[in-house]
């Protein structure tokens, strides 16, 4: 278990909050976490590259100079792939790169990079109310507060996705909003701070607590 410490919208203790999660042994996290980091990157992949062979590529039906006699290299086509405008020997062509990975193994992987980024993380308050309207200038002032370093790469968690919030959000740079039922093995990762709201850290606490 792991007791982090609360703080307002203006940067002052208000309470602890506790995190108890269940993760992999010291002598498998390191795998388990890269083969999550690894399958979450490659399922990204859109795998739509692609290329023309050289019976692909239109043209080259007729043989550019006869066999013999000209002096040059023999050639049968003009969109052989030595030619310019041939044909891509070997190239990529439309595939799938989705890799699969057990259910139980996902979560133990999400809950062990979760536990490993504990003392770069920060709990605040649910502060949706703090921002009646979007005030970009209002939620920067408050990360300050709560000790997020000037130029850090920054994962914010909330419970549930608020319009006001995002809108507020969205112009700071490094920083990226997401909603709890969304947390993954790379922005966990990716981060070099992470807040998450008292609200957040209860959902996940309830999600991977088992």
């Amino acid at each position: 278990m792991v007791d982090c410490v609360v703080r307002d919208w203006q940067g002052q203790e208000a309470g602890t909050a506790s995190l108890e999660l269940r993760v992999a042994s010291e002598a498998s996290a390191a795998h388990i976490v890269h083969r999550a980091l690894v399958r979450q990157m490659a399922n990204a992949r859109q795998g739509t590259a692609s290329t023309k062979t050289r019976a692909e590529v239109s043209g080259g039906g007729r043989k550019p100079w006869r066999q013999k006699g000209t002096g040059r290299a023999r050639a049968g086509s003009n969109r052989s792939p030595l030619w310019r405008g041939g044909g891509v020997v070997f190239g990529p062509k439309p595939r799938d790169y989705e890799k699969k990975m057990n259910r139980k193994e996902r979560r133990l992987a999400l809950r062990t990079a979760l536990q490993s980024r504990v003392d770069d993380l920060v709990v605040v308050q649910d502060f949706a109310d703090q921002l009646p309207q979007p005030k970009t200038k209002e939620l920067a002032k408050a990360l300050a507060g709560w000790g997020i370093q000037p130029g850090a790469k920054v994962l914010l968690i909330v419970a549930e996705r608020n319009e006001t919030v995002y809108l507020s959000a969205r112009n700071i740079a490094n920083l990226r909003l997401i909603s709890a039922n969304n947390l993954n093995v790379f922005d966990l990762l990716a981060a070099d701070q992470i807040v998450a709201t008292t609200s957040a850290l209860s959902q996940i606490q309830e999600v991977y607590g088992d």
